[in-house]
This record gives C-alpha cells, structure tokens and sequence, in this order.
C-alpha cells in the first residue's frame, strides 16, 4: 500500500494558524490552478466551491464530497457533518458524494495524507482539519455578505445556510450568494481558537439518520460488484494455490471452447479468463490446465507447527526483539520484584469474510485507466496499479463504490491489480473481476498469526512494578510500508497496537520479534489490539486474583492519573451491577482498552454450557471524546463486539504446505444469531478530540469473556480462539 505524504501547500498548519489552501476553491481558481477545483468548479455556471469539499448551489442546497470510503461504519454521514457543523449548513439541504479518488485533494492527515479508510483513523483523523476548512468556508462567505451589503464582517453572523446582518435585518442565503460570489484575493486565516466549543454544537452529537442507509433499503446503493457499463465483460481468476507461486505452462483450449469466452490472460499469480457473463468465465476457469512454480516459501507453512515455534521464541528471553516500548528499566525490577508472573498466549490466523466478495471493474483507454472498486485505500489502489500494470499515477482514476464490508481486506489493492491487467489486454473494454467465496479464502492475506509472553514483576503491596511483554508474528508493515519499517527500525503499529497503555506501570519493555514464513498477512478488523489486548487483560485480572484484589479495583488502581479510564470503569461497572449476584452458573468478567485515543470498559455475563463459553450480556462504556453521532457509534460498538466474539468463539484459517484448508463458510463457522448476547452501549462523550470507534468494541470481548470462565471454572484461557471444550 502506497502512502504519500502531502505538501505543506496541502495542510499547512503553523503558529497556531492554518491556512488549509489546498481545500479552497477560490484560491485554486484565483491562481489559475483548476486542477485543485472540484469537477466542474471552474465552469462560469457551476455551484460556487468556497471550499473544495463544498459546491453550493442557487437553491441553497449543498453538496458536501466525503473522502472516506463507506462500508458500514457511517463515515459518509460523519465526515460531512463535521463540516457542516463549523460551515452552519442547513442538515436538510445537503447532499453527499463520494469524493474522487484524489489524494491531493482528499487524503486523510492521520495517514500522512493519503486517502485510505481503516485503523479507526476516518473522523480522529479528518477532524481538525475539516473543522478548520468548515470554518474558513464559512468565512468566504461572511466576507462576501459583507462586501455586498457594505457592513463589516464581524456584524454579519450565520445559520442554517443563512447569512443575517442583525442590525439592519437583512437576510440572505448561501444559494443567493452563490449566484454572485467571487473568490477572496486572500484566504481568510483560521486558527483552533476560533472553532465552535462543544456546547455551541448543533450537529455533531445529534443523532441525524444516516446518509447512505435509504439507497440500501431500496436497493439502489451500488456496491462495486453493482458496477455495469457499456460493453462490459467479466472475469473469473484462477488463481496459484500457494502464496507468490506463478503460472509456468497454460493449457487453454478447452476454456477456449466454451461459447461466450473472450480471451485468456496470463496473470503475474494467475490466469484470467474473460468472458460475456461470470458464470460462463467460472465455468471456463475451471477448465485450465495450469503447472505452477513450486519455489514459493510459503510451501513449506504448516501454521500449527508454526504456531509451537512462536511460542518457544515468545518465551525465550534472550533473543532481543525490535523494541515497541521501553521506559525504565524492566529487567532490574523483574529481578527485584516479591513476585513475578509469567504467561504465554497465542492467537491463530483470522479472515475479513466480508459479505461483497473482492471485485473491481477497469477500463483502460491507451495509457489511461478508470477503475471501479470497492476499496478503502484509492492510494493502494494508484500504487499497486501504477507499479504493477505500468500507468501513471496521474492517468489512473479511482470510482470508490460502497464496500460490502472491508475489515482491513479492502485496504489491499491486489483484486484492483488483476482487473487492471486484464483490461490493459483488452483496451477499451469494462472488464469486471469477480472472486468467488472460494477465492477469497485461498488468496486470504488474515490476521497475523502471534504468540505472546508476558511478564510481570509484583511488588509486596501487590503492585506491578516490571513489566516485559513479547510478541513474536510476521509482518504487515514490513511487506506493505517497507519505508516506514526501515526508518522506524522494525516497528510495527498495526500488529502491535494495543501493546502499550494507560496502566501505570514505571518500567516496562515491550518488544516484537519478526517471524518470516511467506505468508502475507495483513489488516483485520482491530488488528493488534483484538490479542493484545486479550494478554494485558487477561494478565491483569489473574494478578488481580493473586495478590487478593477486586479487578475492577485493581484497574482503578492503575488508572489513578488517568479519570477518563476511571470513569468507563466506573461506569460499566455500575451498567452491569459489578459485585452484585448474578444468576446461578454465571459469572461477570471485566476488561478495559485505551486503542485509537477512545476509552471502553466491557463486562460480559457467561455461563459454561457443554464445555463451552455461553455469552449472555455484554455491558459497554465508552468515551471516545466528541462523539459525532452517538446512534451510530453504539451500532460501531455492537458490532464490533460480535465480530470479536465470533472470532473468540471459534473463527482460525490453518494453513498446510501454504494452503488455507478453509475452503469456505461452511468451513468456517461465524457466531450464529442464536448464540450472541444482548449489547448494550453507553457513551460517555467529553470534551476531547475524537478518537477512532471502528474497532473500539472488538478488544475487550475476548478478554471479559476469558475472566468470566477464570471466575466460574479457575482455568485460565490464554489462546484464541478457545479451546473447543474447556
């Protein structure tokens, strides 16, 4: 995945000040630089752009370009209403779209600007800046009232769309001044100091129906797989069975030979075969005789053999890491502590199994593309495109559908290189590349696959007072950000996430050793935090247990200088009634995470029923600071919840001579509608800059679950997903 780094032109922010040209239409205009200008900007009778993220046109309505991808998770109702909310829009006068695939234009700060959707960095990510370009928007148009009724703009105040001039009463309109706006010779300056304060909201923090949910009622939401164009034809791969392998020989007549086959396309780790529809493509792939490489390393991946050397690398304290984390000095206090703890844990590989199969429809017109894909990285798709097909960056043009779910699998871009290929080798014409189920389990790129070994030093007052912690997995930075993991000297923020935290521990080192076995492994939803969190939380509570402490009070303990932790405990515990009775054979079990700058404290009620964890309840406080739109954060809560449940429960792809044996759903079982617990989610918003909510409810499940069955069976589970009988 290409990351590109925006200039200081783009978002520049200094001395407390920002001048954010890169979002202005008019400035773009007034430099003559109409490549900034969104399309049809620089027309004499478009809508007028005061900010490139906003047209306004004469009715007083406003089109509002969301650069986020959406698959579920609301950011095309979230992000335009963090710009609504400083540019005082009228709610029921804007529209939405999907902004182009622009990362000069659209990308996202949090991920040095490049337009990617993930690790819960949309709205924590966008925030600042398009609150600022909201508030400069609104000030082009101030100063334009101003100007026109001859008043000073500071006597010129807005809402709802509307420009007023109290003292006089005159009134008018974003669409009237539209009709006649010109773009300001120079920007106005904005700085933070001059946003709205919390209590001054009108938008965010209300609970406004979500933008995309109607299209998805009726049935007119186009997903990518819904894309259809003129001349268009489809494409089945056939793809290697092992990771990195490629296609030595290729025997083709008889794919050939079924009517309505187009062509056949050698493929770097494939072969494509197009044809007039996708079921007689399929058909033909499976009629190709195809002799593979057999030098992939991969061939050699046995993942549960893997997974026992992980573990005797995890616990073998002299083979040093990559350092994650150090403060203090951890080793000293280990040999100095009353007691110290050990304990290793293990998660297996996971899937995406996103409902939309991977798709991407592309038209290639000489030494030009268009793609349709539904993606949540438009830059992994200009990089892996441009590097790997031969086009310019700038002669690639991305269409961003909606995602049939994504979970990280949707930031990879190499469904989006097969179709680019495939309609390089048919120029002119739509090629749609569908993969079957079966496909997306064989070419699945999981979560990493880890082995943890914590441990911790106690002092006599039962306080931790050493803490080492040890992961040993592959890599996700290292194959997709190569830059970036050499110059930070092997660190990797996705896989090990999570790891570090708010507990107030003094001395502690945390560190990752690389493993190297040729299977790509890559984002899931959470990624590091979904085991990391399982071994802090589980630790913790068993210290709890060791030294005679209540773990909510333990918690609380080591939360001392941090109240915004404190008070998500303070609160689930009171949500679930902590300490209280429960129902005979259950039990409650407590578990907290800090990920993405948002704070969640969950409690689970658990029974055991033949031998296996039964959930019941789940309780959820969360503080995630401005909460944009509190219904749809608790929804992100619920279902990330469940999607961490289901993977506790059951959910491991094995891997055997670098093939995945799940084959399809049938083989790998998701939690079914009888088997989740009631959810229930409270916010408890302050006064603080966003963090993520994505993934905020999948970290804690796993662990509250484990400390429930500690609670009820005294046996510790240190292994996701549980064991089959406990």
């Amino acid at each position: 995945m290409e990351t590109k780094t925006l200039s200081r032109r783009a978002f520049l922010v200094g001395s407390g000040a920002a001048t954010l040209g890169v979002v202005m239409g008019g400035w773009a205009a007034s430099r003559g630089d109409t490549a900034w200008l969104l399309p049809g900007a620089h027309a004499a009778n478009a809508p007028f752009s005061p900010i490139a993220w906003v047209n306004l046109a004469a009715d007083n309505t406003a089109v509002i370009y969301s650069p986020a991808s959406e698959m579920g998770q609301g950011t095309m109702t979230s992000i335009p209403v963090i710009i609504a909310e400083e540019m005082d829009l009228d709610w029921s006068k804007v529209r939405v779209e999907q902004a182009p695939g622009d990362p000069k234009r659209f990308g996202n700060p949090g991920f040095g600007g490049a337009m990617v959707t993930g690790s819960s960095r949309t709205v924590k990510g966008y925030y600042e800046t398009l609150r600022l370009a909201g508030l400069q928007g609104k000030l082009v148009l101030v100063q334009a009232a101003a100007a026109k009724w001859g008043v000073p703009a500071s006597e010129v105040r807005t809402e709802r769309s509307t420009l007023i001039h109290p003292p006089s009463g005159r009134r008018m309109t974003y669409g009237e001044l539209a009709q006649s706006a010109q773009a300001p010779a120079e920007l106005p300056k904005v700085d933070k100091g001059m946003l709205k304060p919390m209590s001054a909201f009108t938008l965010i923090g209300k609970d406004l129906p979500r933008v995309e949910v109607p299209a998805k009622s009726n049935g007119t939401a186009q997903f990518g797989i819904d894309v259809r164009l003129p001349g268009m034809l489809w494409a089945a791969i056939l793809h290697a069975p092992v990771q990195g392998e490629k296609p030595l020989t290729v025997s083709d007549a008889e794919a050939l030979a079924v009517p309505g086959v187009k062509k056949v396309v050698r493929l770097p780790h494939g072969v494509g075969v197009v044809a007039d529809s996708f079921f007689t493509a399929r058909k033909a792939r499976d009629l190709l005789k195809v002799t593979w490489s057999t030098e992939s390393k991969a061939r050699s991946y046995d993942s549960e053999a893997a997974l026992k050397q992980f573990v005797a690398r995890a616990e073998r304290l002299d083979d040093a890491g990559a350092v994650w984390h150090k403060q203090g000095d951890a080793a000293q206090k280990l040999a100095g502590a009353t007691r110290v703890l050990r304990a290793t844990y293990t998660s297996e590989h996971v899937a995406q199994t996103t409902l939309e199969p991977m798709n991407c429809t592309a038209r290639a017109d000489g030494d030009k593309i268009e793609i349709w894909v539904p993606s949540q990285s438009p830059s992994g798709v200009i990089g892996v495109v441009s590097a790997g097909a031969g086009f310019k960056p700038e002669n690639i043009k991305v269409n961003i559908t909606l995602l049939g779910g994504g979970y990280g699998r949707r930031a990879e871009a190499d469904y989006s290189l097969e179709a680019a290929l495939l309609a390089k080798a048919m120029p002119g014409v739509p090629i749609q590349v569908i993969w079957t189920r079966e496909d997306d389990f064989l070419r699945s790129r999981p979560r990493p696959m880890t082995a943890q070994h914590l441990v911790a030093g106690i002092d006599a007052q039962g306080r931790i007072v050493g803490w080492r912690h040890r992961l040993v997995s592959e890599s996700i930075t290292a194959r997709t950000a190569p830059a970036i993991y050499e110059k930070t000297g092997g660190k990797d923020s996705p896989v090990m996430e999570g790891s570090d935290c708010v507990y107030q521990i003094t001395d502690q080192l945390i560190e990752h050793c690389r493993e190297q076995r040729g299977v790509d492994v890559s984002f899931w939803r959470a990624v590091g935090a979904g085991y990391t969190k399982f071994a802090i939380e589980t630790m913790i509570d068993e210290i709890a247990a060791s030294v005679g402490k209540d773990p909510l009070q333990y918690r609380l303990d080591m939360t001392a200088h941090a109240p915004r932790a404190q008070a998500v405990l303070r609160e689930v515990a009171a949500m679930a009634g902590w300490g209280k009775p429960v129902k005979p054979g259950r039990a409650q079990g407590l578990a907290f995470s800090d990920t993405w700058s948002s704070f969640i404290a969950l409690v689970a009620e658990v029974s055991v029923e033949n031998g296996r964890p039964a959930v019941h309840h789940l309780w959820a406080a969360v503080d995630c600071g401005h909460a944009i739109s509190p219904a749809n954060i608790k929804a992100q809560i619920e279902g990330a919840a469940i999607f961490g449940l289901s993977a506790a429960l059951g959910e491991r792809l094995v891997y055997k001579g670098g093939q995945v044996q799940q084959q399809n759903l049938h083989m790998y079982p998701l939690l079914r509608a009888n088997l989740a617990p009631v959810v229930e989610v409270k916010l408890t918003p302050t006064d603080n800059p966003p963090g993520g909510i994505g993934e905020v409810g999948l970290p804690p499940v796993a662990p509250a679950v484990a400390n429930a069955v500690a609670k009820l069976t005294g046996k510790r589970l240190r292994n996701l997903p549980f064991p089959q009988t406990i």
